[in-house]
């Protein structure tokens, strides 16, 4: 029986064409032909990536003899059969500044372990080794990463990261990204366990201490959530580390969970800098990024559906679930914020309130349910148009707000001896806290509400029907009466709406999307024109802007709309709207 690990090697070769250098050495490759290929996805973004289509060129050698090697599939290759050890070079194009991919050029390299290691088929569960070799160039990089070093490189110290590391298996191995370059770095323990945070990119006077203070009491503050008795760090059952790695740019934002890191990306406006009384507002988004994917560490990367244990990477996996594994963790990102004294009070309830809102906004929850949101996350949500908010409903944010209701059913029911976090404890004691290290298990699509039951002894089929399976909305306003809490919904302005969403674009205003049944639609306004005038103003996005024309009317007048749609010029008679009432606030009754 073959036991012989998989050998990778990857080398940043070609910084200026973004280019890295890939091999995988196989010692036993497939009598009849060894086929190879790379993941068609990356666990936790719900949508075929095609990571294949970077691969530039691809070839392989039995021993120092060339063999030919050809494409059968999407993401496949088979080399010619061999009979000694099969080495195949890829050169794979790196410019995706995103957190799923791979991207390299001076400044440093970064890449998920999809987008550059083949998978050996028939291999997957034999250990794997990788090397990740320095630049060409003489500048002095540092890798930062969880995965493991192997044996010798913990007896030998590596330099400043480079050389050998290890992983069990194939997909222990793709589950940990590996940042390398200069970054400002800054390390800290949470219960005991490493931590390290990682920013690329330019920022000046980065507070680097402010930071670390406020992430290591999230940290902290989750793990005692999941384990109070012990205050284990749940990635220690595969790292001896956890690695915050955050890219940071002008103006983006999203975060991927792994098992024991993060890949981040985020606005440098929203970072705090030394000697800041007060940090910026987007701080705070920030710090619920942070909170949201460190709360994957649990819930997702080991609480996880059936159909991911384990995960098929070659075709869609469906789940109707997406609102539990993401929708839970939104709910409890900006909660722990809170739990942690990172925020107060009143900051806490001013971002639910946010989150409300934003459901309340998305005429779309009243057509889909967060479990069909969940199982079309691969054809609808993650390939969103202007009419999606019409047709489509969060499983992140509506999610949270079954998280919340769900929380607030429990705590009454059984007079606060229980809640959600009891669910959560459980769900985490029955299927995550032994993944990796027993034989993993799922839940199953139908086991939340009898898990529930077990835990806290409450039926809440009834509301699961309703809130995830139908799209009722939840009853926030008279759950959080009973907690005493106030939550007020009114119109964000006084200005009558045409009930539209818009972009600009130069001094042009775009109609993003057009509200179902409302005054635009109605109109026959569509979503992509360009408004040009308001009964004979032009509209302009720098000087007459639409609120600016706007604020000289009352709901229900008729205007005169010019648009035009691509290069027609047309005129629509239009009926202003009152606003929606989708501006909630929550407030303590007894304040």
């Amino acid at each position: 029986m073959n036991t012989k690990p998989i050998l990778y090697s990857v080398e940043p070769f070609d910084l200026a064409g973004h280019r890295f250098l890939v091999t995988v050495t196989i010692k036993e490759p497939a009598r009849s032909g060894q086929i190879v290929s790379l993941p068609a996805w990356i666990p936790g973004s719900y949508l075929i990536r095609d990571f294949s289509r970077q691969i530039e060129s691809i070839s392989a050698n039995c021993g120092s003899r060339a063999v030919a090697i050809e494409k059968i599939s999407n993401h496949s290759w088979r080399a010619a059969p061999c009979d000694r050890p099969l080495k195949i070079t890829t050169i794979v194009y790196a410019w995706d500044l995103s957190v799923r991919g791979a991207h390299l050029d001076e400044s440093h390299g970064f890449f998920n372990g999809t987008s550059v290691y083949l998978r050996v088929h028939g291999q997957e569960h034999l250990p794997c080794e990788v090397i990740l070799k320095a630049p060409p160039k003489p500048a002095r990089w540092s890798v930062h990463t969880s995965l493991p070093e192997s044996q010798k490189s913990r007896q030998a110290a590596l330099s400043r990261g480079f050389g050998k590391y290890c992983a069990e298996n194939y997909d222990a191995l793709i589950d940990h990204p590996v940042e390398m370059g200069t970054p400002q770095c800054i390390k800290f323990t949470a219960c005991g366990a490493q931590h390290e945070l990682v920013f690329t990119g330019q920022i000046p006077n980065l507070d680097l201490k402010r930071i670390r203070d406020d992430v290591k009491r999230i940290c902290e503050s989750q793990i005692r959530f999941f384990e109070p008795d012990t205050a284990r760090a749940a990635f220690l059952d595969t790292s001896t580390r956890y690695v915050f790695m955050t890219i940071v740019t002008g103006n983006d934002y999203g975060g991927l969970e792994h098992r024991a890191s993060t890949a981040l990306v985020a606005s440098r406006k929203d970072l705090p800098t030394l000697g800041q009384d007060k940090a910026p507002e987007g701080y705070q988004t920030y710090l619920g990024l942070v909170s949201h994917e460190y709360f994957h560490t649990w819930n997702v990367k080991r609480i996880k559906p059936a159909t991911f244990a384990p995960y098929d990477l070659s075709r869609e996996n469906h789940t109707r679930l997406l609102w539990i594994f993401e929708g839970f963790t939104s709910y409890y990102d900006d909660l722990m914020l809170l739990r942690s004294g990172v925020i107060t009070r009143e900051e806490y309830f001013k971002v639910l309130g946010k989150q409300i809102s934003s459901v309340m906004a998305t005429p779309g929850r009243h057509k889909q349910s967060v479990a069909e949101s969940s199982f079309d996350a691969w054809t609808r949500y993650y390939k969103q148009d202007e009419n999606s908010p019409n047709a489509l409903i969060s499983y992140y944010t509506k999610g949270a707000l079954i998280a919340l209701g769900l929380d607030l059913t429990i705590r009454q029911a059984t007079d606060d001896q229980y809640s959600l976090d009891d669910v959560m404890r459980a769900m985490w004691e029955q299927y995550g806290r032994a993944f990796y290290t027993d034989k993993p298990q799922g839940l199953s699509e139908k086991g939340f509400v009898k898990l529930v039951r077990e835990t806290t002894g409450i039926d809440v089929s009834n509301e699961i029907s309703q809130w995830a399976y139908d799209t009722h909305d939840v009853p926030l306003k008279s759950l959080l009466r009973h907690h005493d809490i106030e939550l007020t919904c009114k119109s964000a302005s006084t200005k009558p709406s045409m009930d539209i969403r818009t972009r600009k674009q130069g001094d042009q205003i775009i109609l993003a999307t057009v509200y179902e049944h409302g005054a635009a639609h109605t109109a026959g306004l569509s979503a992509m024109d360009t408004l040009v005038a308001i009964d004979g103003i032009k509209v302009d996005a720098n000087v007459n802007t639409l609120d600016t024309l706007l604020e000289r009317y009352m709901p229900g007048t008729t205007v005169t709309v010019h648009v035009f749609r691509r290069d027609e010029l047309r005129t629509f008679e239009l009926t202003l709207a009152t606003p929606a009432q989708n501006d909630c606030v929550l407030t303590d009754i007894n304040k």
